[in-house]
């Protein structure tokens, strides 16, 4: 036993030392430990690929999709809008919002996910009310993590413990247990960053090539001010007619982007065609280009009604409109002919509102315009319009502006994607069906209602984790078959001495953190985790508090930029260097363990009555 017992620490170790210096893969290490241990004959192979059968690891993947819907469907990025507007110019506030929300949305998604979703949000929120991207992303990064001590489903770590109690014949954990923890440490966390912020980064890393925004063609095109948004009424003389009827363009300087009609899922932005029929309560979003263009003449003898704009020339709507500067190249079919005569709208679905030559931005531009080679225009019309262009050869995309990057691939999915996460939530709150089985109904739900597809539910997947579990998992197995688990617990339990079971709470809390910033989160968990009840079980006490103390331990990954995902994605955006998640971590990690020590046993007795 004792040589089977070294063979397996030894190849922990190699595990642990290819995590530290990420070469392999984690998800190849995890395989590797996977193909040697049965090798070995301490365990069969078919105790090695028992983590492909585990329900927790179908739960994960399912959570993965759940996640995904949120970020199709702008769940998450209307959350960060809504930041905007409710900050204000204010960092405190600011802070304070952003760590409440992905806080909240983090506990019903992946953390990695929330962090990707708003690292665009918060750079935006930056250049707006002038602050260092470093002052905001490493709050965002310490929410994130806070998130996965909110809920049963927050982090893989969690599931791995509740999975662990219940194979070894304990009750899990509920869907909430987590909750009454990570809500004080949220608050402390935020009140923390409120002071450490000034402690950050105050200046920007230097931007590269930035893109532009869809404000900064406004400017230098001079658009603002000839938006407007007309309605028509059931009297209209435009109801009924086809808009190439109308030839607003030629007639009236009047170019239609986008037609706003009720349907089945709410009023939505339709693209406007030759062959589109007006039709009452209609509401047009036009631009005005025709210097002398009297708009309110206009409503008035076409029966229009002005309804108010609340983003400068429909950037509010970028959703759904979108730009391009697209360039004339010299042999197109396009040279010499004016917009009218190239017939730009009917052939690639875009209005032409912004005209570049010679490097000049050109005024007057309108149908009559005739077009010259290396002309760029600035084109306004859907997405989709807009990416077709790059199949064509008539025109060259010069630049597209950074909202590109932030469009929603089902916007109008929004509410039955947060009423099928409800669904999910309550049905593993009640226990009406297991935790696994009300995931995979979600997803399924999910799909049915146009709120994800196939092929980005297996993309969200992120199968990198999924392996590292599986292969982790006959890790913990070996261990106990060697001896290896009780060993540990001994070791933990000479530590302790005559001390309390609180002290050995501490004691797993710190053995947990520092395992933690060499290998991932979810690994410690499986490794530490049947230490843990081990020495729970050595002291006579219930499991729960020390299952418990490692979940939120494993989530306490704020002290280097390797300790999680969550961190190493924030590096550039806030420019930070390796000790800055040190000195700013380290508190953090002590308020987790403050609250881990003084709650737990509080909430988990080690002696249940």
């Amino acid at each position: 036993m004792a040589t089977e017992l070294l063979i397996v620490l030894v190849l922990l170790a190699a595990a642990i030392a290819m995590f530290a210096l990420n070469r392999p893969r984690m998800d190849v290490v995890a395989i590797l430990a996977l193909v040697a241990l049965p090798l070995t004959g301490i365990i069969t192979l078919d105790e090695a690929l028992a983590g492909f059968s585990d329900p927790n690891v179908i739960l994960i993947a399912a959570l993965f999709v759940l996640g995904e819907a949120l970020v199709r469907t702008g769940v998450a990025q209307r959350t960060g809008d809504l930041l905007v507007r409710r900050a204000g110019a204010s960092e405190m506030r600011l802070i304070v919002l952003l760590m409440a929300a992905v806080a909240g949305i983090g506990a019903f998604m992946s953390s990695t996910g929330v962090v990707a979703i708003f690292i665009p949000i918060v750079l935006r929120i930056a250049a707006k009310i002038g602050a260092a991207p470093g002052r905001l992303m490493m709050p965002l990064s310490a929410a994130a993590l806070v998130s996965g001590m909110m809920t049963l489903v927050a982090t893989a770590p969690n599931l791995v413990l509740d999975s662990l109690l219940r194979r070894e014949g304990y009750q899990g954990f509920g869907f909430f247990d987590f909750t009454p923890f990570g809500l004080p440490i949220l608050l402390l966390g935020i009140g923390y960053m409120l002071i450490a912020r000034r402690w950050l980064a105050t200046d920007s890393p230097a931007s590269v090539n930035r893109r532009p925004r869809l404000a900064d063609w406004i400017a230098s095109y001079g658009l603002a001010g000839r938006e407007f948004r007309l309605q028509l009424s059931a009297r209209s003389g435009l109801v009924g007619k086809r808009l190439d009827q109308l030839d607003l363009r030629g007639t009236a300087g009047i170019n239609i982007l986008g037609i706003e009609r009720s349907t089945a899922y709410g009023r939505r932005l339709i693209q406007p065609r030759a062959d589109t029929v007006l039709q009452a309560e209609d509401a047009l979003f036009l631009d005005v280009f025709g210097e002398g263009t009297d708009i309110e003449a206009f409503c008035t003898s076409h029966g229009l009604r002005r309804l108010p704009i609340s983003g400068r020339y429909f950037t509010d709507h970028a959703q759904e409109i979108g730009m391009a500067e697209l360039i004339v190249p010299p042999d197109s079919p396009l040279v010499g002919r004016s917009i009218a005569q190239s017939r730009f709208r009917s052939v690639h679905g875009l209005a032409v509102v912004g005209l570049r030559r010679d490097n000049r931005p050109i005024r007057d531009v309108d149908a009559r315009t005739v077009l010259r080679g290396g002309d760029v225009l600035l084109s306004v019309g859907p997405w989709s319009r807009i990416r077709q262009v790059h199949q064509g050869r008539d025109l060259v995309v010069l630049a597209l502006p950074e909202e590109i990057d932030e469009l929603l691939e089902a916007p109008f999915r929004a509410v039955p994607a947060v009423a099928i996460l409800a669904l999910v939530v309550m049905m593993m709150i009640t226990g009406m069906v297991p935790n696994v089985l009300a995931a995979l109904i979600g997803c399924l739900l999910m799909g049915l209602f146009g709120c994800v597809d196939m092929a980005s539910a297996y993309r969200s997947i992120h199968w990198q984790s999924l392996v590292l579990i599986i292969g982790m998992l006959p890790f913990s197995l070996a261990l106990q078959k060697t001896g290896g688990i009780e060993l540990a617990a001994e070791a933990l339990r000479a530590m302790v001495g005559d001390s309390t079971p609180r002290a050995a709470l501490a004691l797993i809390f710190v053995t947990t953190t520092a395992l933690g910033l060499f290998i991932s989160n979810t690994a410690t968990a499986v490794l530490v985790g049947p230490v843990a009840l081990a020495l729970a079980s050595d002291l006579g006490v219930s499991p729960h508090p020390f299952a418990m103390t490692v979940a939120l331990a494993a989530s306490a990954a704020f002290l280097t930029p390797v300790s999680s995902p969550v961190n190493t994605l924030v590096v550039g955006p806030g420019g930070y260097g390796f000790w800055d998640f040190t000195r700013i971590g380290l508190p953090l990690v002590a308020i987790v363990l403050i609250v881990a020590i003084g709650l737990v046993p509080v909430i988990f007795p080690f002696h249940p009555g």
